[in-house]
């Protein structure tokens, strides 16, 4: 019985050992300090106001949740970079985390990865015996976008009025 479990955890463990390969060696070519440091800079240089920044990186968390479904995984990749880049532009580390959530959490609907969307298309085809992926996405992208959008406002009004966004979680970082 153990065997037949151990042989289906096969190709988890080739996965986990090419992952964690690429993770050393990511680590070891501080390639991710690198692109703080260069991307830091540059958006520094480019004149973008905060505001800007924390929407675009919630749109770029929004975009890579259509491919890459295991939230840990997107912020496995993405925090080592724009963590301690936003911590040079002096954004606080829970600002970056809470606006890669925001992205994160706002397109799980429309992501057919998403691991609760075969549940969703489940109770959908209690009623409409016909529905598909498609049409389950498609009507998903209103709400989708309004929960974008409402909590993209809630954000921006925590960091105009600059209300902590959690204990010792402020707004701005001072290095």
């Amino acid at each position: 019985m153990m065997g037949s479990s151990m042989s289906d955890m096969g190709g988890y463990i080739v996965l986990a050992f090419i992952a964690s390969q690429f993770i050393n060696l990511f680590n070891l070519s501080n390639l991710g300090t690198i692109l703080s440091i260069t991307g830091a800079k540059l958006l520094a240089e480019s004149g973008i106001p905060s505001y800007g920044l924390i929407i675009g990186f919630i749109l770029l968390s929004g975009f890579i949740n259509l491919f890459v479904g295991s939230a840990s995984a997107k912020w496995a990749i993405l925090a080592p970079i724009f963590v301690p880049m936003f911590m040079l532009l002096d954004f606080n580390p829970a600002l970056t985390q809470i606006a890669y959530r925001i992205g994160d959490a706002s397109t799980n609907p429309i992501s057919p990865l998403f691991p609760y969307f075969p549940v969703i298309l489940a109770f959908a085809r209690r009623y409409d015996k016909d529905i598909g992926i498609g049409t389950v996405i498609s009507n998903m992208i209103p709400y989708s976008v309004v929960f974008t959008l409402i909590e993209i406002i809630i954000l921006l009004l925590f960091m105009g009025i600059g209300i902590p966004l959690g204990p010792g979680g402020g707004i701005s970082y001072v290095l």
